[in-house]
Order: C-alpha cells, then sequence, then structure tokens
C-alpha cells in the first residue's frame, strides 16, 4: 500500500481540499512529474477522466500509459495483486476506473504507488473535487451554500454528500424511494456536516430540494452497468428531470451542474444545458485543473 492513496473524497481532509481547488484555481503549473509516468487502468469508457488525465500527466511534464482491462495480462487471468506489485515497479501512480470499490481497494492494498479513483460504482472524488472548484469559482465560496442534487443516489451523489459536508456546503438529495444514497456515507456525512453548522436532507421531493438552492445537480438516470433497467428507470426517474420549470424554484443566480455525459431530454433539458445559468462546461473543463492539482500532491515528489 502507497503512503497515500485517494480512493473516495473522504481520504483528503477538508484542508486538503481546500488546497487542492485554490491550486486548481491558480493556473500556474510546474514541471513535478518530468520523468515520470502514470498509468490509467480503465475497465470502463469514459471521455472526462482519460482525457483529463493524459493532458495533466503531460502539461505536468509526465508521462500516460493508457492501460485497457483486456489488453494487459488481467485480462488473461493474471490476478490484480501482481498485476499492482509489478506496475508499481514501472510507475509512478495509476488511476483506476472500475466497477465495485472493493476492486479498487484492491489495487490499493497491493500498489506501493498511489491509486486514485477515476469512478466507481461507489465514488467519484475527483469529478466532486472540480465540481467544488467551479462552485467556488461562480459563488467566491462554500461555506454557506446550498447544492439540491435531483436524481439517483449514485456515486456522484456518494461524493457530493461527502464533499459538501466536508466544505460546509448544505446537501439536499432528492431521489425516489430505493433508489436514494447508500445509509453508511449519508451517515457519515451527516456528523461531518454538524460538526461544520451545516445540515444533509435526504427526500423524494425534487422541488423541496430545489427551493431557494444555490446549486442544481444532476446526472444520469442509469449508470454504466445498470443498461438493463433503463427503461424501468426512465419511468422512475421522469419527476426528476432538471428543467425550467424546476431551476425556477432555486435562488435567481443558481448554477446548474451535470457531471456529464447528459441524455438530454431525460434527466436535462436542453434549454437548460444551454442556458445562462447553466456552468456545465466550465465544470467539465475543470476537471483538468483539478487533475493537475492531484497528481502534482501525489506524485510530485514520489519515488518509487
Amino acid at each position: 500500500m502507497a503512503e497515500r492513496d485517494i480512493l473516495a473524497l473522504r481520504s483528503l481532509s477538508p484542508a486538503e481540499v481546500r488546497r487542492l481547488i485554490d491550486r486548481a484555481k491558480s493556473g500556474v503549473w510546474s514541471s513535478a512529474l518530468a520523468g515520470k509516468s502514470v498509468g490509467l487502468f480503465f475497465e470502463k469508457a469514459s471521455t472526462r477522466t482519460r482525457v483529463s488525465f493524459e493532458v495533466a500527466i503531460t502539461q505536468l511534464g509526465g508521462h500516460p500509459v493508457f492501460l485497457p482491462a483486456q489488453e494487459i495480462q488481467l485480462g488473461r487471468g493474471e490476478t490484480v495483486a501482481d498485476t499492482a506489485r509489478v506496475l508499481s515497479r514501472y510507475l509512478h501512480a495509476l488511476v483506476i476506473r472500475t466497477f465495485g470499490q472493493d476492486r479498487l481497494a484492491e489495487w490499493a492494498r497491493h500498489a506501493t504507488i498511489p491509486v486514485i479513483n477515476g469512478l466507481t460504482d461507489a465514488h467519484h472524488p475527483c469529478q466532486i473535487l472540480a465540481d467544488l472548484m467551479t462552485i467556488d469559482v461562480k459563488k467566491g465560496r462554500l461555506a454557506g451554500l446550498t447544492l439540491a442534487y435531483v436524481g439517483d443516489g449514485n456515486n456522484v451523489a456518494h461524493s457530493l454528500l461527502e464533499g459538501c459536508a466536508m466544505m460546509g456546503v448544505a446537501c439536499r438529495i432528492a431521489s425516489p424511494a430505493g433508489y436514494q444514497p447508500d445509509a453508511e456515507v449519508v451517515k457519515w456525512a451527516e456528523l461531518q456536516a454538524g460538526q461544520r453548522g451545516t445540515t444533509i436532507q435526504i427526500g423524494e421531493d425534487p422541488k423541496a430540494a430545489v427551493r431557494g438552492a444555490d446549486v442544481v445537480y444532476t446526472d444520469v438516470w442509469t449508470s454504466m452497468g445498470q443498461e438493463t433497467e433503463s427503461q424501468k428507470r426512465a419511468a422512475v426517474f421522469r419527476p426528476y428531470q432538471v428543467n425550467a420549470e424546476l431551476v425556477r424554484l432555486a435562488k435567481p443566480d443558481a448554477i446548474v451542474l451535470h457531471c456529464l455525459p447528459a441524455h438530454r431530454g431525460e434527466e436535462i433539458t436542453d434549454d437548460v444545458m444551454e442556458g445562462p445559468q447553466s456552468a456545465v462546461f466550465d465544470q467539465a473543463e475543470n476537471r483538468l485543473h483539478v487533475q493537475r492539482a492531484i497528481l502534482e500532491m501525489l506524485v510530485g515528489n514520489h519515488t518509487p
């Protein structure tokens, strides 16, 4: 196990989250990864995570090594333990995009280099760091704001709960019964929020969640690996669409976020995605800036 991994947002302290956001906002970058290589092991398709990490590694002077699951020996039966130990001899860090959080934890257990969660079914910490940066830039602060998330209580919802709670942002989640966030994550977030004088609310009413919010956030109704449930989910989540009528319940200067990819006309409408309150594409850009900050922090001074 490496000295430091980011397996979930709670792997970081609030002070570290603040430093990463400020570093990402700075726009001034070093060559901290010169002569270093970072592996990108992906078992799930990706646009933003892959490209932002590859570009970030390159801009910091490093070399990205893309490792599709079926193109290394892991796809032919080699164990995660053996693969992680071997790759630790070649690389300076690993970004893992996989399914179960337990699989990510197995990589981290056996790797002796930092492991970064590029997405699992349970958490998406790098995305939420970019989201917090976006809110901070647009609103000039984090503490004291209210974020409303409408939709599936998925990996993004889990990391939002952790990130908001750590940074003093009130978080309201509206999800249908049976699709709400994991109870353990909610409990952890409630404890953190209480220490910072803010609140976590989990409910089923999207209007109640959005009313008076500073940020309105949504995600796809069907995540990768759930495709067989897509028709059922479309029916269940239809009342949770983020449209102009729902956004009007938020504050007049509220911003709208979506981690992308978006299924326009399902969880979000075109007019909201393209409207003046949308910060969706700034949010996507900020993945690059945050990725640089993460790599600089974890890899910049690391020697295998």
